[in-house]
């Protein structure tokens, strides 16, 4: 007789989620906050913003799948990813605030040798570097710590879903208001600040109120971030001893479905310019920095998204129950190409007539597509690395969650990484970057709408090529290593009953053991106080 598989509580459920919120407001005000932060506020060359995003992405190839096996090889009374979820939300705050207390601002007119710019560089990436290392060793145990909250493939999946969703308000709350926010408490500090020839108070005021902002978001992400490792179980036991460092990356390579959809999640990094330009998108097609007016078309483009997002999301546990994953996943992954090249179409068709209602209108139905495309295949990745790391159980005895599940932050680090590269390739060959920055700031501090300004057209389109085109290719790249997938739902679901069988007999071996034990343990007592009374009389 097979035992009901054991999952998580209603409870447990709530605070990884909040968790997965926490932590996502502390991953968006870096990978959002910090790049705008870094170029467009203290003038960082682009170039040279994606350089530092490069080498830091470049460390995270090496530093999610090592801590993925350090999870793999601890053992605790509380589990294997407790222990790390309980250690690091507080460095990960500290690390996301000093990312931002720079040295100054970046002076384009000297040498990155210059001492107060090397100053800059070199802080940027060490701080970078470090959050980095911060953040992977507490996000590889959150995801990873999914596949031991419960034995029921079909809870899983439905928490997965939610997780993603936690995960959209996270981000997508903090993408909406930390801009518009630090820079409305930015005027507040201007005013504390007097102009100088090389640095006008506004400028001045802007990168405090980064720095307040980032402090604030930051400290609410942590609060949320916290509790999941005090509150939130692990259900399933490892018995078996995971492979050596060495043998686990090619346990990993060898798992033919984890190896798919790793390369396909690669493949489709592009995708993440979608989130990670919208912001200068707006800040300098739709509202020529202007807070109000920033709130307003972030809430449109992000609320089109979301609701894209969060439809698919709640859809994907319902189609994967009728139709095969990598069915589901190669269709909505292919779709999301059509809106997004569709997007750049639309901005060639009228340059300077984006803002207006119409092409507004058709704009939003434009993301909320891609969102849905984005969500859907976001959703279906981390239940198909589920699905692997059972399947790694089944055919070799060992739980590799936390090696397989760094695939998830891998690919969503990589993604941002990548695209930092294309953003900062692409502003560098159309000249918006640096100077050009500080002079565009200028032209609309002085009351001017850059869309409508033919010297900077080839800055606006540059900003619609890259939350499109390359995200469309990233779409049709993706598909190609699962479109022969290779774990089908006949097989995976023999897997998954062998396992739960395994486990159920595995399971009553050790508590007849242990009552062997307690009752061994209770015969020595008898004894011994047998023995004891005899010598007493």
């Amino acid at each position: 007789m097979v035992n009901k598989p054991k999952t998580y509580s209603a409870k447990e459920r709530n605070v990884y989620l909040f968790g997965m919120l926490g932590e996502n407001i502390l991953l968006a005000v870096i990978m959002v906050g910090l790049s705008y932060y870094l170029q467009f506020t203290i003038l960082i060359p682009a170039f040279t913003v994606g350089a530092i995003m490069a080498v830091a992405k470049i460390w995270d190839a090496v530093n999610d799948p090592l801590m993925g096996m350090i999870v793999d090889r601890t053992k605790t009374k509380i589990g294997k990813c407790r222990v790390y979820l309980l250690a690091a939300p507080i460095p990960v705050y500290i690390a996301t605030v000093l990312c931002f207390l720079n040295f100054g601002f970046y002076d384009a007119s000297k040498s990155a040798l210059d001492a107060n710019n090397a100053l800059i560089l070199g802080w940027a990436l060490l701080t970078y570097l470090l959050w980095g290392m911060a953040f992977t060793i507490g996000d590889i145990p959150l995801w990873g710590i999914t596949a031991l909250m419960t034995q029921d493939d079909k809870a899983r999946a439905k928490l997965l879903s939610y997780a993603r969703i936690a995960l959209l308000i996270g981000s997508g709350g903090t993408v909406l208001f930390i801009q518009p926010a630090a820079i409305a408490m930015g005027k507040r500090f201007a005013q504390f600040y007097v102009d100088t020839p090389t640095l006008s108070a506004a400028a001045a005021g802007e990168r405090a109120g980064f720095i307040a902002v980032a402090s604030i978001f930051g400290f609410v992400g942590v609060v949320l971030f916290q509790p999941v490792g005090i509150f939130v179980k692990e259900k399933i036991a490892v018995t078996k001893k995971p492979e050596k460092f060495k043998k686990s990356f090619s346990v990993a390579w060898k798992n033919k479905p984890f190896r798919q959809i790793l390369i396909s999640g690669i493949l489709s990094s592009p995708k993440a310019l979608l989130t990670f330009t919208l912001t200068p998108l707006i800040t300098y097609y739709y509202a020529s920095k202007d807070a109000k007016a920033f709130v307003f078309y972030m809430a449109l483009w992000s609320g089109s998204m979301f609701a894209g997002q969060i439809i698919a999301m709640l859809l994907v546990p319902r189609l994967i129950r009728k139709h095969e994953k990598k069915d589901v996943y190669n269709r909505i992954t292919l779709f999301g190409a059509i809106p997004f090249i569709s997007m750049f179409a639309l901005y060639l068709s009228a340059p300077t007539r984006m803002a207006e209602p119409l092409f507004v209108a058709i704009f939003m139905v434009f993301l909320f597509a891609c969102g849905a495309a984005n969500g859907g295949s976001t959703v279906l990745q981390s239940v198909m690395i589920a699905d692997a790391v059972d399947y790694e159980e089944y055919r070799s005895g060992t739980r590799p969650d936390g090696l397989f599940f760094s695939g998830v932050t891998f690919i969503s680090k990589l993604g941002a990484g990548i695209s930092v590269i294309i953003s900062g390739i692409f502003y560098a060959l159309s000249g918006f970057s640096g100077a050009n920055v500080a002079q565009v700031n200028a032209f609309i501090a002085r009351g001017g709408i850059p869309r409508l300004e033919s010297l900077y057209s080839n800055y606006m389109m540059v900003l619609f090529f890259l939350v499109s085109v390359p995200p469309a290719i990233g779409s049709i790249l993706a598909v190609i290593p699962t479109w022969k997938y290779s774990l089908s739902a006949i097989e995976y679901n023999k897997v998954i009953t062998l396992l739960n069988q395994r486990r159920s007999a595995e399971e009553s071996v050790q508590n007849e053991e242990q009552n062997s034990q307690q009752a061994s343990q209770k015969d020595r007592h008898t004894v011994a106080y047998d023995e004891k009374k005899s010598l007493e009389e």
